[in-house]
């Protein structure tokens, strides 16, 4: 199975709750972290709910 490198590059302030809370569920805190997550529908899912505060790259 795959690996995704998500690294968070749009701050959180400002953003709705819901997308708070799930950018801290991937294991994101502050700005520019990054963090390698497997590649799967759960994980893709979370991706894609706040993709616009996120770079996504395979590994």
């Amino acid at each position: 199975m795959s690996e995704l490198k998500i690294t968070l590059v749009k701050s959180t302030i400002g953003a709705k709750p819901k997308h708070k809370k799930t950018v801290q569920a991937l294991g994101l805190g502050k700005l520019n972290s990054s963090v390698v997550q497997k590649d799967n529908p759960a994980t893709r899912g979370m991706i894609h709910q706040v993709v616009h505060l996120l770079k996504v790259e395979e590994v």
